[in-house]
């Protein structure tokens, strides 16, 4: 692709950098440190998005400002303190977003310098618009946003979608938008899921009567008013479970992370695992719905919901990792982004 626009251009115009393309993998979101008042920033913003919390502001915020700001982020901060990276000061969800950005980078091996790589979050920093002006800034006309939910939901994949068309208003001169559709039946997501779980049947110590794969919950008004989401989690566990031969006995859903009092996607994770429990099952957990482990795999699946599970009489709970940085996880996000590209690159 060539980068020589400027070259025909008046010796007086302002300097610009053209005809390259930037790709923007965006997770969700991370507070900058795990201390009380960091997630009680991360948190205000979060729980601020109508995407998020359908309520009208006018009865939402002084619930959440009055309420929630005020009790919820030292819990928080707590759970955050038992998985953060103490070593590279980063939650786990920043650091692996980054690094399959950087492994991307290397996998895709662009030799042009037209190709620019880079990461954000919905909340928190970095912040979308900052990497959009960054890459617009380098020159990327064109620019690829890949939200990292494989499944699609309005309070996820559109949120992404809302910010960068939000940005995107303010700027003359707007790059070329694509979007990575949700590739919750992709079969590169399918065979990389896959091959995590054969590994870890081919080196666990016991083999599990159960697996249980478990997603982000959803209030069920939300699937009631049109949102796919549930569907998407239903036709991923599907694929996966007919890719590994397995019965729905063997292989089974749920639904984790309830927040408030109404009414979610069933079935509950909780529910399922003191039932598991009692009947003497050996269960391993996985998160198909994460692209990255996070608070809600590593604090609330790989230490909450085992604490539970022992509690009502279960002995053998397996936690089998978020696709993470792994090769076939780096794979993955190669197909999708490059079919995505055709045409651009």
């Amino acid at each position: 692709m060539s980068n020589n626009h400027s070259d025909h251009l008046p010796s007086t115009h302002p300097k610009i950098r053209t005809s390259k393309v930037g790709v923007l993998l965006v997770n969700l979101g991370t507070p900058d440190g795990c201390d009380t008042r960091s997630v009680k920033r991360y948190l205000a913003e979060f729980l601020s998005d109508r995407r998020v919390i359908e309520l009208t502001p006018w009865l939402w915020q002084p619930i959440l400002r009055g309420i929630i700001l005020n009790t919820r982020p030292s819990k928080s901060a707590k759970a955050y303190q038992q998985v953060w990276m103490k070593d590279i000061d980063e939650s786990p969800l920043r650091y692996y977003t980054r690094m399959q950005a950087e492994k991307l980078r290397e996998k895709i091996n662009d030799t042009t310098g037209n190709l620019n790589i880079d990461w954000a979050m919905r909340y928190g920093n970095p912040s979308i618009k900052k990497q959009l002006l960054n890459l617009k800034e380098q020159g990327c006309e064109r620019i690829l946003i890949m939200p990292m939910y494989p499944q699609y939901s309005a309070t996820t994949t559109a949120s992404v979608n809302d910010r960068v068309l939000d940005v995107l208003k303010t700027l003359r001169w707007q790059p070329a938008i694509r979007t990575v559709p949700p590739y919750f039946q992709e079969p590169s997501y399918i065979k990389a899921l896959g091959k995590s779980i054969t590994d870890y049947l081919e080196n666990c110590e016991q083999k599990p009567d159960v697996i249980l794969s478990s997603y982000h919950g959803l209030p069920k008004e939300y699937f009631d008013k049109g949102d796919p989401y549930y569907c998407h989690c239903v036709k991923t566990n599907r694929l996966l479970r007919e890719s590994l031969g397995m019965d729905e006995d063997t292989f089974q859903m749920s639904f984790q992370s309830r927040f408030g009092p109404k009414k979610w996607l069933e079935p509950y994770t909780v529910e399922i695992l003191k039932i598991l429990a009692k009947e003497g099952k050996k269960v391993a957990v996985i998160m198909p719905g994460f692209s990255v482990d996070c608070l809600e795999t590593l604090e609330e699946m790989n230490m909450q919901n085992r604490e539970i599970f022992i509690e009502h009489g279960g002995e053998h709970y397996d936690f089998i990792p978020c696709l993470n940085d792994s090769t076939e996880s780096i794979d993955m996000l190669d197909a999708l982004v490059r079919n995505e590209l055709q045409g651009w690159v």
